[in-house]
């Protein structure tokens, strides 16, 4: 590894990234899948791996943190000026199934190199983007001629984000004084594009329920029965129509109250991503048409409006064949993405008043909450430490960058609330990365870009964010 002055970052970077990626591939072949008990083994040997790299790295307090279910690792590396800023970087350690392995080019455990593509399970979900931050550290400390970074820099990887991140909360509240901190840095997230580059400034949150209405005791003929009694499946159809209005707004009570809405600003800025709805449609399974909340489009719908989605229903006779009946019961699954300012708790209270006003007499309703639901999180763009990353990234991309939003969800509301912190996300992952998918794989030269703005990152908040109060 070169030292010393004179080498500047992006040197640094390139000099260093055959070991790099090495060290990577390394850890990828620990088929770390948090949601197979048979895997849970090397879930913790994943966790062991990387608390073994990251003492090589130079952090002085490197620890694994055991939970109910599986372990998290958590480094530390003090800044030499006392009051600089603290920073936490959140990432996560396991992965998702391997299969189906058959519809893999190559092992799902066995990274391989193709072009500028390294292919394997974790690639970009998120192990290399964990990684990226070692071999920003090791180009900032070089640069400098340093001995620690120019912020308090703390790590937490966690070893259950692929199953529900079920014990992560209460490790956050169980170690909080241990993790205080100014910020909080996402790198589990991706970008628009390779040439293309922006920040994630935000993810849905949701919750989800099922819903199961009752009528007569037993199937009812229809020709003795039918238009004298209350239809459960009738009942069904017009409760699950209801949800939204002629213009696509939910019509749950309360459901748009506090909502963050977007700002004149953000809505230009999405404006100018190179979007192409057409072909957008295509990857949404040949979609023949864009729907939604009118007065917005597609990517301020998908990404920062909160959505009801019916995601099945059943009941009555279904079946080949004709049995004309009257079904004795109809059963629904729905579930509702929300943005920052909703609670998914409240939208579960929402849910269960609005099934109770509109089902009809005769018709006995339950409602069933999966869960406490996910938290949406936000974090404006004109925040110091947005502000910040998006210098560092520009820095290291060569040109302006662009901010998005997210669909899906995590812990990253969890992590905001409990440690009192802002988010920013500093990310590299792709769309077209095939996470969760047969042949995930990530760009490398985006990893070493991800490397280069993480190197920049550091010095940017050291001098954009206050001092930390001593004594």
């Amino acid at each position: 590894m070169q030292r010393g002055m004179g080498v500047n970052v992006r040197d640094f970077v390139e000099a260093n990234a055959s070991g790099f990626f090495a060290d990577l591939k390394e850890w990828l072949t620990i088929p770390s899948v948090s949601g197979d008990p048979e895997h849970h083994g090397d879930v913790r040997d994943s966790a062991q791996w990387l608390a073994r790299y990251l003492r090589e790295v130079g952090f002085p307090t490197v620890e694994v943190w055991e939970t109910p279910g599986l372990p998290a690792v958590f480094a530390e590396w003090p800044a030499e000026d006392p009051a600089a800023p603290a920073v936490l970087v959140y990432g996560h350690h396991d992965v998702q199934p391997g299969e189906p392995a058959e519809e893999w080019l190559t092992a799902p455990f066995e990274p391989v190199e193709r072009g500028d593509q390294l292919i394997g399970r974790g690639a970009s979900d998120d192990k290399g983007q964990v990684l990226f931050h070692t071999l920003g550290l090791k180009a900032n400390l070089t640069a400098r001629d340093a001995t620690a970074p120019p912020v308090h820099l703390k790590l937490l990887i966690e070893g259950e984000e692929e199953s529900g991140s079920i014990h992560f909360a209460d490790l956050l509240t169980r170690e909080r004084d241990r993790l205080g901190c100014d910020v909080i840095v996402i790198s589990d997230t991706s970008m628009w594009a390779s040439d293309v580059p922006s920040m994630c400034v935000g993810m849905r949150g949701l919750t989800e329920a099922e819903i199961d209405l009752y009528g007569p005791e037993v199937d009812l003929h229809s020709g003795s029965f039918g238009g004298g009694v209350p239809n459960p499946l009738h009942a069904m159809a017009a409760l699950l129509a209801g949800l939204h209005d002629a213009d696509g707004r939910v019509t749950l009570p309360g459901f748009y109250d506090g909502i963050i809405e977007l700002t004149d600003e953000e809505r230009e800025l999405l404006a100018r991503l190179p979007f192409d709805e057409a072909a957008w449609l295509k990857t949404a399974g040949n979609s023949r048409a864009a729907y939604g909340e009118q007065g917005f489009t597609t990517l301020e719908r998908i990404w920062a409006r909160p959505t009801a989605e019916v995601n099945g229903m059943w009941g009555g006779h279904t079946g080949p064949g004709g049995k004309t009946i009257i079904g004795r019961e109809a059963h629904a699954k729905v579930s509702f993405r929300l943005v920052a300012g909703q609670d998914p708790v409240k939208v579960q209270e929402a849910l269960q008043s609005y099934v109770a006003v509109h089902i009809p007499p005769g018709i006995k309703a339950k409602v069933t909450i999966s869960g406490p639901g996910v938290r949406p999180c936000f974090s404006p763009i004109g925040s110091p430490a947005v502000q910040a990353a998006k210098r560092a990234m520009e820095k290291a991309f060569g040109t302006e960058v662009l901010f998005t939003r997210e669909g899906g969800s995590g812990p990253e509301a969890d992590l905001a609330d409990i440690l009192q912190a802002p988010l920013v996300f500093l990310a590299v992952g792709l769309d077209d990365d095939r996470i969760h998918a047969p042949n995930e794989k990530v760009e490398m030269p985006m990893l070493l870009k991800g490397a280069e703005s993480a190197a920049y990152f550091w010095d940017e908040l050291a001098t954009s964010l206050p001092r930390r109060a001593l004594g």
